[in-house]
């Protein structure tokens, strides 16, 4: 059975805000490393916005994880 769009983009958001609390990352500093606004940031976390693969790519580059790290929580479906 497919997810939906709105389920992905929370179980994403969810990862990557696991991530940033383990490693003890602010929101702020993600967001500027990924060059996005951390209002931005936050909706991403919350799963209210669906963003781009480009987006999931800088994130990950802030966070320093490879991009599968982020996405490996939809294959636990």
């Amino acid at each position: 059975m497919s997810m939906k769009r709105e389920e992905v983009s929370k179980k994403i958001g969810e990862r990557i805000r696991e991530i940033r609390l383990d490693k003890g990352l602010s929101i702020e500093k993600v967001a500027n490393g990924s060059n996005i606004d951390y209002t931005q940031l936050s909706r991403i976390e919350l799963g209210k916005i669906n963003t781009s693969i480009y987006q999931i790519y800088c994130i990950s580059r802030s966070l320093d994880v490879p991009v599968p790290h982020i996405f490996h929580v939809l294959d636990q479906e």
